[in-house]
């Protein structure tokens, strides 16, 4: 089986969006895919739990097939999106000096694509 994870660091919602429907395209093509978000994308998250906005039904769809692997710690304590994370029950990924690395990742065979 494929390994694919998908580094988001890119908070514009069309870049985002792009993301969530790749995601889900691999997952119906039976790829082990995950996302994470890092930098600027953590930004996102109270938007994306807003029910009105453009991504939240895409948003769930993808969190409700078990694609999200988590968030940047550091990144969404430091944008003030962490309580966001918790309430959307996102796990807090921070491996890596607090962020979420890369490496382990490639060392358990997957390979990173970034946006």
């Amino acid at each position: 089986m494929k390994k694919i994870v998908l580094f988001v660091f890119n908070g514009d919602p069309m870049c985002f969006i792009h993301v969530l429907l790749n995601a889900l395209d691999m997952k119906e093509r039976e790829y082990d895919v995950s996302i994470v978000l890092e930098g600027a994308s953590v930004k996102l998250l109270p938007e994306l739990n807003k029910p009105d906005h453009p991504l939240h039904k895409l948003w769930e769809k993808t969190k409700a097939a078990g694609l999200v692997a988590g968030v940047c710690k550091a990144c969404s304590h430091k944008l003030g999106t962490i309580d966001e994370a918790g309430n959307q029950g996102l796990t807090l990924l921070d491996d890596m000096s607090g962020h979420p690395g890369i490496a382990g990742y490639r060392e358990s065979g997957y390979e990173v694509i970034t946006f």
